[in-house]
């Protein structure tokens, strides 16, 4: 470790890594898992989306934490970011209304979604338990088609649509899967749609239905993309900005984690992943290998 500090410290500190930084992207990830005495800790990443470069990584995932780096940088480095991709975390966005007000906000599809995808799985269990008195198992109806709930409504096989039908038939009484089911399909029409305006539309129905069916996870979800809904719609007047090439870096972040079995120290963990998703390595090209070249035809 005392080689890798000495060789990688000044490429990491080196002020031209981070520069030029037009769109950002900010998730978190794991550091150290809870233990009996301990909690999780989080750390949360910065990345440049429009070149997936790890751009640094602090300790926690408060707004504190981001605020303050933000504030490390200069003026001109924040007034070139004119996009940030997050997730549906409040204390980022706090952050980067902060230091970034000139940027476009987009809270990332993919996040998103998977709200949606979480109300399906909390419905669906609720309505099975209600249902049959125990948690899911592998004949029961809600149960052999969850993941189907969750895959998209176009990509489905006539086998899948007859055993959604089935399972809503036989196993949803008050049909709550559906319209929870209904609720996610809606949310994907909303960064599915091809202007702002069916954007909108879209968004409007899903209000529209989930609070028209009173299941209290679906008006939550509802609540939760109304506080969201500028951010949502930004998807696209940004041209589709995403936060893909930041999950992308936290695949990275995990394997470089569980490739060191772990690590305590938070400095030497933090060099180390910005060695490995930071910094632009110049490898040395290879010599060549001669061939014997094939003998002259007389």
């Amino acid at each position: 470790m005392r080689a890798v500090r000495t060789h990688g410290q000044p490429l990491v500190d080196d002020p031209s890594r981070i520069a030029g930084v037009t769109m950002l992207g900010v998730d978190e990830t794991a550091f150290l898992r809870a233990r009996r005495l301990r909690r999780t800790s989080d750390v949360s990443g910065m990345v440049d989306t429009a070149t997936g470069r790890l751009l640094d990584v602090v300790e926690d995932r408060t707004a504190m934490a981001v605020s303050d780096w933000l504030a490390d940088r200069d003026d001109d480095w924040r007034r070139q970011v004119g996009v940030v991709a997050l997730g549906s975390h409040r204390g980022y966005a706090n952050a980067i209304s902060q230091h970034l007000g000139h940027a476009t906000m987009v809270v990332d599809r993919w996040h998103a979604i998977r709200l949606a995808n979480a109300l399906v799985d909390d419905v669906r269990r609720r309505v099975q338990q209600q249902t049959t008195g125990h948690r899911g198992r592998k004949n029961d109806p809600l149960y052999r088609i969850k993941r189907t709930l969750l895959q998209a409504a176009d990509t489905l096989l006539d086998i899948q649509w007859a055993r959604l039908e089935a399972a809503w038939d036989f196993a949803d009484p008050d049909g709550e899967v559906f319209d929870a089911w209904a609720v996610k399909e809606l949310a994907r029409d909303i960064y599915a749609a091809p202007t702002l305006h069916d954007a909108r539309e879209a968004m409007a129905d899903l209000y529209t239905w989930a609070h028209n069916t009173g299941i209290p996870e679906c008006v939550r979800l509802a609540g939760t993309y109304r506080r969201w809904e500028a951010e949502i719609l930004a998807f696209h007047t940004t041209g589709g900005a995403s936060n893909g090439p930041t999950e992308g870096v936290n695949l990275v972040i995990k394997k470089v984690r569980r490739g060191g079995h772990g690590f305590r120290n938070f400095d030497n963990y933090r060099l180390r992943l910005l060695l490995h998703c930071g910094v632009t390595w110049h490898d040395p090209p290879v010599a060549r290998l001669r061939k014997r070249q094939p003998r002259s035809a007389a």
